[in-house]
């Protein structure tokens, strides 16, 4: 006899697998797909992805309802379940069959009300600011001209595509490095905290963009994660925060060193124009020249003012005669000395004059004979008298290269007693640019 059959007038005997079995058909006949409303608790995640956590009566009741979300809809999450969330829940009512337990499994899940993101937003944004991470003086500057930079950002991100456009456009001589990470869901933080750390280790790199397109603040909730503000607040070389659109803000913005507006703001913030960093170059090169002009001309006036001084003893010579002539004046005016006297004294002053007037005059005379010389040493008709023999073509214009000479040409031979007319016979060019039978040194 079977002992869980039924008897006329007995109570049916269930086994305990059978009725948890039917205690949960009947929960999923009864309820269906609900959605429930409460706060989190106890929330955790287990290495395969899933996600358990409680949810509280919201009205304070002494009521809890486990729940279970799996891998697959655990990563649609546009936020990270914590602690004190309030949350809107959709799921089905089931039984964990090996306990008894009953629990919720959640479908999909969403914070009631962006009142309640914001109110946690400002909470961890008081927090961390309290702590120092967004304090102005850890703000560093922008490199002025980098040739690498990293742009974090999703792969099929629009954010990514306009950051190109723009580097390429506007500088194309800047390297970009693309360091991938995941922009949203509850995965994001961790994905984007690894490619901050990957993008600031690659060599050469100068600066970073953490680039995202604008959406709802459950959109880019991943850049509240206090993960991920604190890599921004640690990344080892200038970021630049270019996350939404111009009235999006995360904390991301304020522990970043430079905020821009969009993600094509970001990178021209890294990338000036090209083609104005010429001009600018041009115009130091042309304030450079027009300095080395003026003080070359004005080296030559000098030079010029020397040579005058040099070549024309006699005005020296002038100079120091007034001078003797006033100082003989004013002995003659002494009345007081005797004449003899004056007289000794006129002639040591003439002496000592005529003394420093003589050697004056030698080392004028040596001077002008040293510049002399070098003039007599660039004089052109100085070198044709060594031998050396001016060349020109019918025009006049001189040849200082045997390419310029051809077959029959007209040419016109200038030496230091003469010229003479000569026509081309033959060339015989040297593969070193040494004519045959010219000495080299």
């Amino acid at each position: 006899m079977n002992p869980t059959s039924e008897r006329p007038g007995t109570p049916r005997i269930w086994g305990v697998a059978a009725l948890v079995q039917a205690v949960g058909d009947a929960l999923q006949a009864r309820f269906g797909s609900v959605r429930v409303s409460g706060e989190l608790s106890a929330c955790t995640e287990a290495a395969s992805g899933h996600r358990y956590f409680s949810l509280k009566d919201s009205q304070g009741q002494a009521a809890l309802l486990r729940c279970a979300m799996f891998r697959r809809s655990a990563s649609q999450l546009g936020f990270l379940p914590r602690e004190g969330l309030k949350v809107e829940a959709v799921g089905r009512l089931a039984l964990y069959e090996p306990r008894g337990d009953l629990q919720f499994i959640v479908e999909s899940m969403q914070l009631v009300g962006s009142g309640s993101l914001y109110e946690e937003f400002l909470r961890l944004k008081a927090r961390l600011s309290a702590e120092g991470l967004f304090d102005a003086a850890r703000k560093r500057a922008l490199p002025a001209h980098p040739r690498r930079i990293a742009v974090v950002s999703s792969l099929q991100a629009a954010a990514l595509r306009d950051v190109l456009t723009v580097v390429a456009r506007r500088a194309p001589h800047v390297e970009v490095v693309v360091s991938p990470c995941l922009v949203q869901g509850a995965e994001a933080p961790p994905t984007i905290v690894a490619a901050l750390a990957a993008a600031s280790q690659c060599p050469g790199v100068e600066a970073v963009i953490l680039a995202r397109g604008g959406g709802s603040i459950e959109d880019l909730w991943s850049f509240n994660d206090e993960r991920v503000v604190r890599a921004v607040a640690q990344c080892p070389v200038p970021l630049v925060a270019g996350v939404g659109h111009e009235t999006d803000v995360t904390l991301v913005d304020f522990a970043a060193d430079v905020r821009a507006a969009t993600p094509t703001a970001a990178a021209e913030l890294l990338t000036p124009v090209q083609q104005d960093e010429w001009h600018g170059l041009a115009a130091v090169a042309r304030r450079m020249y027009l300095a080395v002009q003026r003080d070359l001309d004005r080296r030559a006036q000098h030079l010029d003012q020397t040579a005058l001084a040099v070549l024309r003893p006699a005005q020296v010579l002038a100079r120091n005669l007034n001078d003797l002539q006033r100082v003989e004046a004013r002995l003659n005016k002494a009345l007081r000395e005797p004449v003899q006297s004056a007289q000794v004294a006129l002639q040591r002053r003439s002496s000592r004059l005529m003394a420093a007037q003589t050697a004056h005059v030698a080392r004028a005379h040596r001077r002008w004979q040293e510049l002399h010389a070098r003039i007599q040493a660039q004089d052109p008709s100085a070198v044709l008298q060594r031998g050396y023999a001016w060349v020109s073509d019918a025009q006049g214009r001189p040849l200082t290269s045997v390419s310029q000479a051809q077959l029959g040409d007209r040419l016109t031979a200038v030496w230091h007693d003469g010229r003479a007319e000569v026509a081309v016979e033959a060339v015989h060019p040297r593969a070193d640019g040494v004519a045959p039978g010219v000495p080299t040194i």
